[in-house]
């Protein structure tokens, strides 16, 4: 089995993330502190609500410089896609660092951007089998500006395009909930849980 650290920064909805990522053949495990990534394949970050929250509690688990060190496949979801980059003018604070780039309002109305939406993939191996035009659900108001556009793997439009995924060496990020987000939701999953397979 993949194993696979899903880290519960209190903003997580841990329940459907776990139940998506066994569906696809992983082996998910709540991960609360440094400890609990030990052994892991790779990490999940999931989120729903504000970066400086998140970047709290993590930092409360002691979780912020071990992510920072990790070198194995991460994933980031909404809020924990956000997490990745540098700051989020969201709360005027710093995340992670792990990848060069900041987090900004997306300009659309209403805010937040909210249900289905078509994401314009590339050939990023995380979309195989996924149409591009694809319909994936959106719950956010902040989207991440990379520093280097060509890690930018899917968009989206709510108002004007907005980075809805990202691959930088093995950090990659969604923007939309993939485990609320049917077949090709679960197609995504079902990827990133190959890559981690077969690179393990």
């Amino acid at each position: 089995m993949t194993r696979l650290a899903v880290i519960d920064h209190g903003a997580g909805n841990l329940v459907s993330i776990q139940r998506a990522l066994e569906v696809v053949g992983g082996e998910p495990r709540i991960a609360e502190g440094p400890a609990d990534l030990a052994g892991a394949d790779a990490v999940v970050l999931p989120g729903v609500g504000a970066t400086g929250a998140a970047m709290a509690r993590l930092d409360e688990q002691g979780l912020v410089e071990p992510l920072q060190e990790w070198d194995g496949p991460l994933l980031g979801i909404c809020v924990g896609m956000q997490l990745l980059f540098d700051s989020s003018d969201e709360d005027g604070g710093a995340c992670l660092g792990v990848v060069p780039g900041s987090v900004q309002a997306i300009s659309g109305r209403p805010l937040p951007h909210m249900g289905w939406n078509e994401v314009w993939t590339s050939d990023d191996p995380l979309f195989d089998g996924v149409a591009s035009g694809s319909l994936f659900t959106f719950v956010h108001s902040f989207a991440a500006v990379p520093d280097n556009p060509s890690i930018v793997t899917a968009t989206s439009d709510h108002g004007g395009r907005f980075v809805a995924a990202v691959r930088d060496r093995n950090y990659l990020g969604l923007q939309f909930h993939p485990e609320r987000s049917g077949a090709s939701g679960l197609r995504v999953l079902e990827n990133f849980v190959g890559d981690v397979r077969r690179a393990a």
